[in-house]
């Protein structure tokens, strides 16, 4: 594990030696945080998606360690990601960084790195876990259905869907025990048409405030 110089400050830069390869984590540290939201990319994007940097941005100003997680797949350069197996085994790997501060984590990821922190959060001992844009299932396949991976970890879980995503619209979530913030228009990724009734910034603070308002609630 090394980590960059430096690394006491936003944007610091760790390496994380795992079992499916090099991964990578960018800090985005809170003065005084009493917990780490760790979050995964999605497979078809990295950590400069719109949502992860809004979170980097706002949480640690309510106390909230932001770790911006890349899986190895990313940090080699490869362009598609691999099985879903390799993705849990990389995510696995980088825990005992994540939990080095010695707060709880709250396990995230944006669409395929949603499915990951829900497949392996109880088993990590994660306080909770994060679903942005989770894909439910793959666009015009309503029947290939995910809703077990989103049920099986037990935890305290948020989802935040956009009002039009393509992958799975808010009301075809099935019930369950979780939390689900919607965010009117937008896509998935929280791209919100330029006719909308909202702004890209007001779309991006609902996802900011949702998950800032949840992990409040947490205790």
């Amino acid at each position: 594990m090394e980590e960059t110089e430096g690394a006491k400050s936003a944007g610091a830069v760790e390496t994380v030696e795992t079992d499916a390869g090099r991964a990578r984590i960018t800090w985005h540290r809170a003065k005084d945080a009493r917990l780490v939201l760790a979050v995964g990319h999605g497979a078809g994007g990295g950590i400069e998606a719109r949502d992860l940097q809004a979170l980097a941005r706002t949480l640690p100003g309510h106390g909230v360690t932001v770790a911006l997680v890349e899986q190895p797949w990313r940090v080699a350069g490869r362009k598609v990601a691999p099985a879903p197996k390799t993705l849990d085994t990389g995510w696995r790997g980088l825990w005992p960084a994540l939990t080095a501060p010695g707060l709880p984590v709250i396990s995230g990821g944006r669409s395929a790195g949603a499915r990951v922190a829900c497949r392996t959060a109880a088993g990590l001992g994660a306080h909770a876990v994060l679903a942005l844009g989770f894909p439910l299932h793959p666009p015009g396949r309503p029947e290939k259905s995910r809703a077990e991976e989103l049920l099986a970890s037990g935890l305290p879980t948020l989802v935040v869907q956009g009002g039009n995503d393509a992958f799975g619209r808010p009301g075809e979530f099935p019930p369950g025990p979780y939390e689900l913030v919607e965010v009117p228009r937008a896509d998935h990724g929280f791209a919100v048409p330029k006719r909308a009734d909202i702004t890209q910034e007001q779309a991006l603070e609902i996802v900011t405030g949702g998950v800032a308002q949840w992990i409040a609630s947490l205790g």
